[in-house]
Formats: C-alpha cells, structure tokens, sequence
C-alpha cells in the first residue's frame, strides 16, 4: 500500500506546485481545466479536480467565491517552501552586471550598502532592507513596488505597509531576530507584525571577517517569487564577504 500512498502525495505536491508557481506569475485563480491543458499530466481532469478539493481541505489551496478557481494559502505556500521550491542560480549576465555594479569603485560602507539594497530591489521588484549589526542603520530600496502588487489594493493596507518600512525600528526588531536557517522566510503571519500581515519576508545574514555583520530582506507579497528570491539573497550574502 505504501507506494500507492507516496504516488498520490507525488500527484498533490505536484499539483500544488503549479497552483503556487501560476499564482505567482499572473494573481489569477487557477483551476482544473488550465492545469490539465497546459501542464499535460497524465491525469484525467477529474483526478485533478479531486486533488484541488483535497488540498483545499487540507487547508492548502483556498477558493475564491468569485472564481472557480483555487489560490495558495499561507499554509500552502509554507509547504513550497519547506518541501518543493526548486534551487535556481542567478544568471551569469545577472552576476556580471551585480559585479560591474560594485567595480564602479563604491568604498565607503553606507554608500555600498545602499547600492546592495538597490540592486537586491531591481534584482527581485520587491522591497530589499540591508541593515548593519549593532546599529539603527537601515537602507531599504523598491518601496514604491509595494503600491504596484495586485493583491494590495487597499490603500490603507499600503500605507500600514510603507509606514512600517519607513518606521524602520519594528522592522530592525523582525530582520535582526535568531535565524534558524541561512535564509529564513516568513510568511504572513509567521512575520508576527500587524503593519505588514500579507507579505512574505526572507531574511538572510552576512558577515566579513574581522568586519561588519548584518542582514539582508526582501519584502513581497505572500505569492513572493520564492526561488527568485532565495537565489538573490544566496547570492549576495556571499558576495557581500568580499565586497566589504
């Protein structure tokens, strides 16, 4: 019986996947039939529509009552995550235009955490914070992205959002917490910080020898471009111990 039960949980991760990966790229409610015209599973389109319910009652997908479709949850998303999100490296002409950034002879330390927040936000089109350990300093750049998402049409919901960033201390409190992983993600409220509820936030740190340490975050909407922006922050914090 066991195989059985580890093909029918291939089946829904696999489903599960797509929902993520297709509410990322386009906000839009994905159901059975796009699934099955578009990812050509070797299942029939009842199969399908049995696995969206199941993941929905599990508490993984949720349905929007003006669609037909499904969306991620937070549960969902955390299970992306945790168990499907793929590694993915930056280009090579992404890294060569990172590298051609810095080699623009940027020394002072304020000014070359700023140009790395700078080219984290172009990088990923979120809001990218770059602070230094055992300081207020904070450099944050793309905050103007946050107005731009689709799922954040409620002005007020920007206005909590962009006024916890331009706050900054409650944000230094949540980026500077203990990492239990080299990059850590938050998602919703796992952030635990009213201001920004329906964001995801990735955090990873960096530290020369001998010299500075810090954080590096990116904040996004909860359907945050996950393995774009685990690639980014990988990148970096490497980085940043040899540019400092």
């Amino acid at each position: 019986m066991t195989p059985r039960k580890n093909d029918s949980q291939a089946r829904k991760d696999r489903v599960l996947a797509i929902v993520v990966d297709q509410y990322i790229k386009n906000v839009t409610p994905v159901g059975s039939s796009f699934i099955v015209q578009e990812y050509h599973l070797d299942l029939s389109p009842a199969t399908v529509r049995n696995i969206l319910a199941e993941l929905e009652e599990e508490g993984f997908l949720s349905h929007p009552h003006t669609s037909a479709g499904r969306v991620p949850t937070q549960r969902g998303y955390r299970y992306f995550v945790d168990h499907l999100m793929n590694e993915i490296q930056l280009l090579k002409e992404e890294k060569e235009r990172i590298q051609a950034e810095y080699r623009r002879g940027v020394k002072e330390l304020e000014k070359l955490l700023e140009k790395t927040s700078e080219v984290i936000s172009d990088l990923t089109h979120y809001t990218s914070i770059v602070s230094i350990d055992g300081g207020e300093k904070m450099f944050c750049k793309g905050i103007s992205f946050v107005a731009g998402y689709p799922e954040f049409h409620n002005f007020e919901r920007i206005k909590h959002i962009i006024h916890a960033l331009e706050e900054k201390e409650h944000i230094l409190e949540v980026i500077n917490r203990a990492l239990e992983k080299k990059i850590q993600i938050f998602i919703g409220s796992e952030i635990a910080c009213e201001d920004i509820e329906g964001c995801s936030l990735a955090i990873s740190s960096f530290k020369k020898e001998n010299g500075p340490s810090g954080r590096i975050a990116v904040l996004g909407p909860t359907r945050m471009d996950y393995e774009r922006v685990v690639s980014t922050l990988d990148y970096f914090s490497k980085l940043m111990k040899e540019i400092l």
